[in-house]
């Protein structure tokens, strides 16, 4: 405190220094020519003493530069000289000039630096809550972090717990019957032998179970590879309809039990796309109609042109339906509908993760993906925009990380 103070007085002390030296070397430096010098000189001279004391140490050096100088400038250059008599009433006139300017003059330097000294103060305030503002922030965001991180732990957690146990324990199941049929076989043993069909059943368990597994660790690859940004799309020219026709073909064995209408606009033109990833997108849409619909209810994909060099695609089922506040978040990934009566769209399985790669792929070739009603307000319409795209570049393909 202390040394707080010591500064305080030290800087006041030159500042009442730095008024009474300016005076006095202004006035001895034109003194002895104050014949040659005209009273308007003198009177700027040692106004800027007064402005300088102002700028520097506030109004009390100023004033008391002012005070200095109007006595120098009376008694050094107002005739009669050496004298405080002031014989012409101009000279009057002069000396009051010089001390109102430099009076206000002063003030006014003297509140312009306390004003900067404000604006410093503030502005060094504003930073300091702005730093406090961005670790606060920081904080927030590595909280965030933290509780995402939780999130996604758990999710996986699920996911192993489900997606792969279960086709695990199917696989096992049916390998171990197989095994312990042969075994019995080579023991001569006398066991219930199974059927050709029946061993035809359990090699197709296997199978599915298998084909399910690696479609698992396929999203899951691509998951990564959206979230690392690291997803490229190789774009050639190719039409709709070979699109679609791909994803029906994959999605074939999710579609037996539902009708599957399409309706592609004619002289629809070819985009330049990543067809296999498109086909994916389709995929997913179809897979996530079939799931979320009664068996034996149409399945309906739609392609026509829009506005702005635009293909409209689209996924209508008629089952239930998807509530407004939760179209947005089937996107994201790892969410995942549960079991109980309050979900509008049921307990079907799944980790999650074939809306948030659908949305991934198609907002990489520059459109977007969205959530509507379908016809007569029944059932869910997928839609989906994609650029019809512009001419290939010189070179070839067209890879986009």
């Amino acid at each position: 405190m202390n040394t707080r103070w010591d500064k305080l007085f030290l800087r006041a002390g030159n500042g009442y220094l730095f008024a009474v030296s300016g005076v006095a070397v202004v006035t001895a430096a034109l003194a002895p020519f104050h014949e040659r010098f005209s009273s308007t000189t003198v009177a700027l001279a040692l106004l800027l003493i007064v402005l300088f004391a102002a700028t520097g140490w506030g109004s009390r050096p100023a004033s008391l530069a002012a005070i200095l100088g109007g006595v120098c400038f009376n008694f050094f250059f107002l005739p009669p000289v050496h004298t405080f008599v002031i014989a012409a009433p101009q000279n009057w006139t002069a000396l009051a000039a010089f001390l109102i300017t430099a009076v206000t003059a002063g003030q006014l330097s003297a509140r312009a630096k306390r004003r900067a000294e404000e604006a410093e103060a503030g502005k060094r305030e504003i930073e300091r809550l702005y730093r406090e503002y961005k670790i606060a922030s920081e904080a927030a965001r590595q909280a965030e972090v933290f509780r995402q991180s939780e999130q996604l732990k758990s999710a996986l957690l699920d996911a192993v717990t489900h997606d792969l146990r279960t086709p695990l324990t199917s696989i096992k199941a049916s390998a171990t019957t197989l095994l312990a049929e042969a075994q019995a076989e080579e023991n001569s043993d006398d066991p219930v032998r199974l059927d050709a069909e029946g061993r035809m059943e359990l090699l197709e368990v296997i199978n599915e179970e298998t084909d399910r597994l690696n479609r698992f660790v396929e999203n899951m690859v691509e998951l990564a590879r959206l979230e690392a940004g690291e997803l490229r799309l190789r774009r050639r020219w190719g039409s709709v309809e070979e699109i679609v026709a791909l994803a029906r073909d994959r999605a074939s064995e999710l579609t037996a039990k539902h009708p599957i209408e399409v309706a592609i606009e004619t002289e629809l033109p070819s985009a330049r796309v990543d067809a296999n990833l498109l086909a994916e997108v389709l995929y997913s849409l179809i897979d996530n109609a079939a799931k979320y619909s009664q068996a034996g209810s149409p399945i309906k994909i739609t392609a026509r042109r829009d506005k702005d060099e635009m293909i409209l695609l689209a996924v209508e089922d008629q089952g239930r339906g998807i509530p407004e506040e939760m179209r947005v978040r089937v996107f994201d990934k790892f969410f995942r509908v549960s079991n109980d009566g309050a979900n509008p769209l049921g307990g079907a399985s799944g980790l999650g993760m074939g809306l948030a790669i659908a949305r991934g792929i198609v907002e990489a070739h520059g459109g977007r993906i969205w959530i509507e009603s379908g016809e007569n307000n029944r059932g869910t319409r997928m839609k989906l925009l994609i650029l019809i795209g512009d001419e290939e570049p010189a070179g070839g393909s067209d890879e986009h990380e």
